[in-house]
């Protein structure tokens, strides 16, 4: 009941915050015009997030390597695509358990399934949290000495949590909690753990979130211009935005907590009506590119099969 409450009141703030910001933006948003050269950005902002998707799907792949279920890459990738738009239904788990049963279906034993999917998120998270202590530290700001030996030490953190040591029991709570979550029964308890540092697929997921923010970066320069000095500042952004959609409760698939995330980070920054435009027009590249990756995926398994 208090899960049910809390998810409600932070839809709701979200909600609130988002209407503010566009109703006292509403003209500068409307004054806003993209020309042929932007639609061009962004549409090639569609192409390096649709290849995000590819690549985190491919990291998935290593991710069950790592855990001794060697698999083949070019179908678990279609696998990943066709299953990631789930992620937008209620309840957010509809895309772990259909990447579980796909898996299962393949000869990948059950708890290797479910362990590699509690491992994608998490990793995605770590990368979250690494690109924006490595970006804080490029950005340039007053912070003191103690802060930057604070973000130094956070990072070493981070990078300390995904030891097997720390790592396998964090992954046994989140089975638990994700099992009681999504009701389901896929296994009484995890009978694998990580044996080995996830090198690996940690520097597959940078790479998906690294081409996350590319894309992101893309959809603002398609609305206004930007200097490098920027840019550590936006994909640190991002990434923490995207971070909190991830885990914070409320809309499916992060929709609404990113963007009024992403607003409140870099409202100070760069006009707030441009912020605002390109978190809605990400969001629209997003959902095509996630789209356009599962039918893709699904034609060429059902034309060249």
């Amino acid at each position: 009941m208090i899960k049910k409450i809390l998810r409600w009141l932070i839809l709701g703030g979200t909600l609130f915050f988002l209407a503010t910001a566009l109703k006292n933006n509403w003209q500068g948003i409307a004054d806003i015009r993209i020309d042929a050269a932007g639609w061009a950005i962004i549409a090639i902002a569609t192409g390096v997030t649709l290849l995000a998707h590819t690549w985190a799907g491919c990291a998935w792949t290593w991710v069950l390597k790592d855990l001794n279920q060697p698999v083949p890459s070019s179908q678990f990738i279609y696998v990943y695509l066709k299953t990631n738009i789930a992620k937008y239904l209620p309840g957010n788990v509809g895309h772990y358990y259909g990447r579980i049963m796909a898996a299962k279906n393949a000869n990948v034993s059950t708890g290797a399934a479910t362990l590699s999917v509690l491992l994608e998120p998490l990793l995605m998270a770590a990368a979250a949290l690494i690109i924006v202590l490595v970006g804080s530290l490029f950005v340039k700001t007053n912070t003191s000495l103690t802060v930057q030996i604070a973000q130094i030490l956070g990072l070493a953190v981070v990078l300390c949590v995904l030891h097997p040591q720390f790592l396998n029991p964090l992954i046994r709570l989140l089975y638990r909690l994700k099992a009681k979550k999504s009701n389901t029964n896929t296994t009484s308890a995890i009978d694998l753990s990580m044996q080995s540092y996830p090198l690996k697929p940690l520097l597959g997921e940078l790479g998906f979130l690294g081409l996350r923010g590319i894309g992101f970066v893309l959809t603002l320069y398609a609305l206004s211009s930007l200097n490098l000095s920027q840019i550590p500042l936006l994909l640190g952004a991002f990434s923490f935005a995207w971070l909190l959609g991830l885990v914070v409760p409320g809309a499916p698939g992060g929709l609404g907590v990113f963007e009024a995330t992403a607003i409140a980070l870099l409202q100070n920054h760069f006009p707030e009506a441009v912020v605002i435009s390109a978190t809605g027009i990400y969001r629209l590249v997003s959902i095509l590119s996630e789209t356009a990756g599962a039918t893709l995926a699904w034609l060429d398994e059902r034309l060249f099969k």
